[in-house]
């Protein structure tokens, strides 16, 4: 493969299209190939506008169905093998002497109560696994609800008419894109090829406020291409700042700007 025909695989590389060996030796020409390199930045955050402002919401009716039937449906019990039946053994006992009316009735009184013990706490486990999975049912259906609410969001601000969008070189060749939308008040930054931050730490993102760093969200740990609707508004910010912050986040940045994203004009 010469040059030549490396140059004509940005395309290709921005949407995930090529084998390994392909792969591998793109990634070597665009480290001293500049307008390849940029090229990839652009065409990976067009492809991802493009894709999340086709992001259709699943309907209300299926997402009621969904979250009813999540509180409903019981987890189906492991299937094991029946066992093989076995040649049945009949051993003669002796007869027992017949027991006093009184022992007989004691002994069926006994039983009785850890039968009915044996009842309450079934009935207890029963109920507390009851109310577990309800619980649980509400938390899924605030987190879809959470979801559905940002992906819209997220959608409107990279369809918006006014949406304006800046990219940028990070380090280690990855990608940003911060996209704007002075109508929605809102902000979006995409990312390709971040590499993982280090074991316990994540990359948060920061508003630019005239020097003053104010939180704007987290990325997963675990992707490297994503797009992050920031939060908060960007009215009054210059840019957006990521850093490397112990897992969770911190109030203010520990550590110096990876990279410092300027808003477009």
């Amino acid at each position: 493969m010469t040059t030549s025909d490396l140059h004509t695989l940005t395309g290709a590389y921005a949407l995930h299209a090529l084998d390994e060996d392909e792969r591998g030796r793109f990634e070597r020409h665009a480290a001293d190939c500049e307008a390849c390199a940029q090229e990839v930045r652009e065409l990976t955050a067009t492809a991802a506008r493009l894709g999340l402002a086709e992001t259709a919401v699943a309907a209300p009716e299926l997402k009621t169905r969904v979250m009813r039937h999540i509180s409903t449906v019981r987890q189906e019990a492991p299937r094991t093998a029946p066992a093989k039946p076995s040649t049945p053994v009949t051993v003669a006992a002796p007869a027992a002497p017949p027991e006093p009316a009184l022992r007989r009735l004691r002994r069926a009184r006994g039983l009785s109560r850890w039968a009915l013990a044996a009842c309450v706490a079934a009935a207890a486990a029963f109920g507390g696994t009851a109310v577990w999975q309800h619980d649980r049912a509400r938390e899924a259906q605030h987190q879809a609800r959470d979801a559905e609410r940002r992906t819209a969001d997220l959608t409107a601000v990279l369809a918006a008419p006014d949406a304006k969008s800046r990219t940028a070189r990070l380090a280690g060749g990855a990608g940003g894109t911060v996209v704007v939308s002075a109508g929605r008040d809102k902000a979006v930054f995409i990312s390709s090829r971040m590499p993982k931050p280090p074991s316990g730490k994540v990359y948060q993102l920061w508003f630019d406020d005239a020097g003053t760093m104010r939180s704007a969200g987290l990325m997963d740990p675990h992707r490297t291409s994503e797009a992050v609707l920031l939060d908060g508004n960007p009215a009054k910010a210059s840019g957006v700042g990521i850093t490397v912050e112990p897992a969770g986040g911190s109030a203010r940045p520990t550590s110096a700007p990876l990279a410092l994203l300027h808003f477009p004009t």
